[in-house]
């Protein structure tokens, strides 16, 4: 999926020139606050801030100093074939320097900067500048068949050799036309090159032009092998390469059926679906009409006609419905290449948990998965604490108690198509939204759930540091040994329900963290639940009071168990209870807390020359 790109300017002599490189990207410019005036955004640390969009996939694009993103990015450089492009431009804007992924799309949208600013791009990629194009980054609606084969085939060419193109070598000679070309009998290095939608032959740099749309359709819960067989063989039979499909098109209510999803990833291709109107009005153009498919889904014909619509109007079918026991498929062709997909994606919500708060905290999957999604939906506050990560994109907020008016709108939303993220502090699955989507996924549309085609988008939970783990963290390691966490919001749990598991945690001596433990108007369960404690362990057990973890004002104290007072407590603070075994280590910076979990026999048994099983 291609991410907008962040322009970025660290200085206000650069504001400008970042001005007109957003408007002509049609993004946002992002400003380091107190130096960058007229900014739509702003960031505090402009390393700490490039590298969080780096490894959110973004594209990065500093008005700066090459050296500032080099310094970000480098200890996060891994895999080139991954890395989105990072981009500097000189202050002036006479130069727009791709640093990386020049391969990935950075030498070309350098170009476009350049363009749009009148200065120059300065690309240092080899076969660009040798050559005028990389051979691994073929044009839109082209793909690299044989990847492996393409170093090797540049530097041939790049040391004096000369290229034999084969196939439809007119349709690539607007993008391969500018190769040295080889005589009949030419005396240099050869290169061989085929433009086909046929299989690659062996030692021929291919490339496949994407004209063909690949329609299927199957019976409920058909076995995966039994599509992509069916799919392989009738491509085998036909000549055509898988490189050659554009996308795999189905009907809408085969969205989340996993044979077709799993056909779209063996095949490395997006998946797309139509409603059954769609496919109807095509019916007149397909070859093998079906009644009882119309009875059953509303069109006569899934895979043709789905096959037909991704290629557009100006497809004809190549290979009409062919079956097996539980699979159909067909191809659709069209003279030249493939444009912009057509049909809708199958939606994803993406439920991600952002930590307590600062960035550091947040992973960088989570972030992907922001930087990736079309719409931020949650409690406005959670969303803000994404600072620049959401800067630009579509959000709704929800107030707290909207939970779940907040899980159903998100569900919806992806049901449409889009890639939504239900953003949720600390673990989504902890005490967040993470269980709701599920439980209205789990009902009956009818029963209080979510639209068929909300049920069948594709749900990704992404884990997040819990406010457990943060107090922890922050404390030391009081979650050494076994511990649990217990809400005492009375709000969805019964009253009775809770103070249950207060007194089996409290029997249990586990280390407890409580959340939620008081609001406006609940005041008297953390005191009930301080009081079955003190039954069980002893009056000095230490307890934590972490507040706004992550956050501005971040306070961490330390209190007794018979000390601890209610009204220090609010609905930001985490509490953390020690067990009877909990204790505060005494250091130069102040008390760490700690749950030991047994090693003190075997130290005390290694110092007393007495062997400890294990």
């Amino acid at each position: 999926m291609a991410l907008d790109p962040v322009v970025m300017a660290v200085s206000g002599s650069g504001a400008a020139v970042a001005r007109r490189v957003a408007d002509a990207l049609g993004v946002p410019v992002f400003g380091r606050a107190g130096r960058v005036g007229g900014a739509d955004d702003s960031f505090p640390d402009a390393l700490v801030f490039a590298r969080e969009c780096f490894a959110a996939g973004r594209p990065v694009i500093g008005v700066c100093a090459s050296g500032i993103l080099i310094r970000a990015v480098a200890p996060m450089l891994a895999d080139k074939r991954a890395e989105p492009p990072v981009i500097a431009v000189s202050d002036d804007g006479a130069v727009v320097v791709p640093l990386l992924g020049g391969h990935r799309g950075a030498n070309r949208l350098a170009q476009r900067i350049a363009a749009a600013l009148g200065g120059r791009a300065a690309v240092t990629t080899a076969g660009e500048v040798s050559l005028g194009l990389s051979l691994d980054e073929p044009p839109e609606g082209w793909v690299l068949g044989t990847p492996d084969l393409a170093r090797d085939a540049m530097a041939r060419l790049l040391a004096g050799g000369a290229a034999r193109i084969g196939g439809d070598a007119a349709a690539a000679a607007d993008w391969l036309g500018a190769l040295p070309r080889a005589g009949a009998e030419d005396a240099r290095d050869v290169v061989e090159i085929a433009a086909t939608v046929a299989p690659p032959e062996d030692g021929v740099l291919t490339f496949h032009p994407q004209r063909v749309a690949l329609g299927v359709g199957c019976s409920r819960d058909c076995p995966p092998a039994e599509l992509e067989a069916l799919v392989r063989e009738v491509l085998a039979v036909d000549g055509i390469a898988p490189g050659a499909v554009k996308a795999v098109f189905t009907i809408d209510v085969k969205a989340d059926e996993p044979a077709v999803i799993g056909l779209a990833a063996s095949l490395g291709v997006p998946l797309r679906v139509f409603p059954a109107a769609e496919l109807e009005a095509v019916a007149d153009r397909l070859e093998t009409p079906s009644e009882v498919v119309f009875a059953e889904v509303g069109c006569h014909g899934v895979a043709e006609g789905a096959a037909l619509c991704g290629a557009g109007p100006e497809a004809v079918l190549s290979a009409p419905k062919r079956k097996t026991a539980h699979a159909t498929c067909a191809l659709a062709r069209v003279p030249g290449v493939i444009g912009a997909l057509r049909g809708r994606a199958r939606g994803r919500l993406s439920v991600v948990g952002i930590g307590p708060g600062q960035a550091a905290w947040r992973t960088p999957e989570v972030s992907r998965l922001v930087s990736e999604a079309e719409e931020l939906v949650g409690y406005g506050l959670y969303i803000d604490l994404l600072g620049p990560l959401a800067a630009g994109k579509a959000r709704s907020d929800f107030p707290l108690g909207g939970e779940e008016a907040r899980c159903r709108y998100a569900l919806e939303r992806a049901g449409e198509g889009r890639d939504v993220a239900l953003v949720c502090s600390g673990d989504a699955g902890i005490y967040a939204m993470g269980a709701l989507v599920f439980e209205l996924l789990d009902r009956a549309e009818d029963a209080g759930g979510v639209s068929a085609a909300a049920r069948r988008v594709e749900v990704v939970c992404s884990p997040g540091v819990s406010a457990l783990q943060g107090a922890a963290a922050r404390a030391g390691a009081p979650l050494g040994h076994d511990f649990c966490a217990i809400s005492l919001s009375d709000l969805l749990t019964p009253r009775e329900d809770i103070l249950r598991r207060l007194r089996a945690a409290a029997e249990g001596d586990f280390v407890i963290a409580f959340y939620n433990p008081v609001s406006k108007t609940r005041r008297t369960l953390l005191a009930e639940a301080r009081d079955i404690l003190l039954d069980h362990r002893p009056g000095d057990t230490p307890v934590m009071l972490a507040t706004n973890l992550g956050r501005e004002g971040e306070s961490l104290r330390y209190r007794r168990l018979d000390a601890l007072e209610v009204d220090e407590v609010d609905m930001l603070t985490v509490v953390l209870v020690g067990s009877s075994n909990s204790r505060l280590a005494m250091l130069g910076e102040g008390p760490r807390m700690f749950t030991p979990r047994g090693y003190a026999r075997r130290i005390d048994g290694d110092l007393s020359g007495t062997a400890v099983s294990k």
